[in-house]
């Protein structure tokens, strides 16, 4: 027998089942978004009606939205979807979730060249582009930029086209393994290489938490723990030849690596390196200039 619920009830059984795996404050929030996704209501809206029977296919939808988060599996790939830099995007398995972090290298980048005349018509280059969040935050700020998505997994290039198609945003996206020396030449030549490349070392897999470890991409998030910067170094060297004359590298990376990676381009030869503090106050971007 169906027995229905008010919005107010729904909520609050959501937000009890999430409390021992996620504690208080983010139980609600994923409560808030669940419910903000099935209803089509905003937060307001939604205090308006908390009194109101919900639909039995919300519910049905709610339970099942319900058991898959239980189970740890992240909210935005429960609902195939999340927010960055204003654009909505589709996410799932094959990519990383964007982070708030990632957010604010886009606007470092954004910063940087969109009050630069020259701005229009440089080339920029998304390595590891995953969901494709970086290219397509570019492309919508920095509009007269040709921008280029490489990932080497076929289903992450597919999310990225479809949020291309979505967004309504022109960037082209190839499959590239970049750590191979010949599909590193097929590339041309680039005012911007940025990339937020996989950085944790395996040893680290243990600490992390399991809506991390069991859901989200183990190709984007691991290195091997004898070259944590195998990325950053093929990098550095890539950019000798790949790098257009004032061009600029930024990267996303681990806390910890931050000066591990400056150090590693200063004896590749740049001179121009800048690591830079997120709102959390961690080392976790860094600019290389040309």
């Amino acid at each position: 027998m169906f027995v229905t619920m008010t919005f107010q009830e729904a909520y609050q059984q959501l937000k009890n089942s999430l409390l021992d795996i996620y504690g208080g404050r983010e139980a609600e929030n994923i409560a808030s978004l669940v419910m903000g996704h099935l209803t089509g209501m905003n937060r307001l809206d939604r205090l308006m009606k908390i009194k109101e029977q919900m639909p039995e296919d919300q519910q049905n939808r709610l339970l099942k939205y319900q058991h898959e988060l239980i189970s740890h599996k992240p909210v935005q790939y429960v609902l195939g979807e999340t927010w960055f830099y204003g654009l909505r995007l589709y996410v799932d398995e094959n990519v990383l979730i964007p982070r708030p972090e990632t957010e604010e290298l886009v606007d470092w980048v954004v910063n940087d060249y969109s009050k630069n005349i020259a701005s229009e018509n440089i080339r920029i280059l998304d390595i590891g582009t995953g969901s494709g969040c970086i290219a397509l935050g570019l492309k919508k700020k920095l509009s007269g930029a040709q921008v280029q998505g490489i990932d080497i997994s076929e289903g992450a290039l597919k999310v990225a086209q479809l949020n291309a198609k979505e967004n309504e945003i022109q960037v082209e996206f190839i499959k590239s393994d970049f750590l191979q020396e010949m599909e590193r030449d097929k590339l041309g030549k680039f005012e911007i290489i940025i990339s937020n490349p996989p950085y944790i070392p395996y040893s680290d897999k243990n600490s992390m938490n399991k809506n991390v470890l069991d859901f989200e991409p183990h190709l984007a998030l691991f290195v091997n723990n004898n070259r944590p910067l195998i990325f950053y170094e093929t990098v550095s060297n890539f950019a000798k030849s790949h790098l257009a004359n004032g061009g600029t590298i930024y990267f996303e990376l681990h806390e910890s690596l931050g000066e591990h990676a400056v150090q590693l381009f200063k004896l590749n030869g740049f001179a121009h390196i800048e690591l830079k503090k997120d709102m959390q106050g961690k080392d976790r971007m860094l600019r290389v200039r040309v």
